[in-house]
């Protein structure tokens, strides 16, 4: 075991809970042990880092570091995994809530819970010891950073996000795919940014596009990087549409973050 209580290579943990995952052939023991020593970091601990978050406990992924400083909502409930009506009754702290239940869900699973909102001044120490960033987060501001991080330390980030009845995502692999700001340059307009709150969200979408972004996540601790989407993916649940904007077309060499290397969301 490591210093922080998660799982190494090196250890033969229990795998007969994962009998059925090792017999997929890309998966196998010897992928079941990549995946008890990986090590993510979730930001944000909502509707998609909690689902997120859980069905990678589930699969066996070793080491879980959440963060958050948000507390758990009623209102929030229809939509988010992990949490109890006694959660949202008590206003526990939603990392708290969030590793108590994975520990109950896994206990294989060493899980650490960051009661911070992720900024400038903390994102190196969340996330230098980490292989994956995925992205629970609902705004932009956030996932610029990540986006400044991932590409100035080479660490590969999946994004995600669900408003009304749509969601999407998209993994961002730097030196092999553009970045969130070759596809989008700037930060929409408050007026242009939807968010739960002034669009609704449904349970649906956010439950379908964080099974894609565990998927991925998986496929990335395997360091099977030949199998990631190379997609910017976009669902509408309401209307059974699917869409998919290839990333590869998008990458630019001007591009500000990726390709010129400016890392401003970093800054103070």
């Amino acid at each position: 075991m490591s210093e922080d209580g998660a799982p190494t290579a090196d250890d033969v943990p229990n795998f007969e809970r994962y009998a059925r995952q090792m017999v997929f052939a890309p998966v196998g023991a010897a992928g079941q042990k990549k995946l008890a020593a990986g090590r993510v970091l979730i930001v944000g601990v909502g509707g998609l880092g909690s689902w997120v978050a859980e069905l990678l406990a589930r699969a066996g992924v070793g080491f879980l570091r959440l963060t958050d400083d948000d507390r758990v909502d009623e209102v929030n409930l229809h939509r988010q995994a992990l949490y109890a009506q006694a959660d949202a009754d008590a206003r526990r702290p939603k990392v708290q809530a969030a590793a108590a239940r994975l520990r109950q869900l896994n206990s294989q699973a060493a899980v650490e819970p960051i009661a911070q909102r992720l900024d400038h001044r903390n994102i190196a120490a969340l996330a230098d010891d980490v292989q994956l960033i995925i992205d629970g987060t609902d705004n932009f501001a956030t996932r610029f950073l990540i986006n400044d991080y991932s590409v100035k330390m080479a660490r590969p980030w999946i994004f995600a996000g669900a408003v009304g009845a749509e969601a999407q995502m998209a993994v961002f692999v730097p030196g092999q795919t553009a970045c969130l700001r070759c596809v989008l340059d700037e930060l929409p307009p408050v007026c242009r940014d939807p968010n739960c709150r002034t669009a609704g969200v449904l349970s649906m979408p956010v439950a379908a596009i964080a099974a894609f972004e565990a998927m991925e996540a998986i496929k990335i601790l395997l360091g099977r990087l030949d199998a990631v989407s190379p997609y910017l993916l976009k669902l509408d649940l309401w209307s059974n549409q699917v869409q998919r904007l290839n990333l590869a077309r998008h990458r630019n060499a001007q591009c500000e973050c990726c390709g010129q290397r400016q890392f401003e969301y970093l800054q103070p």
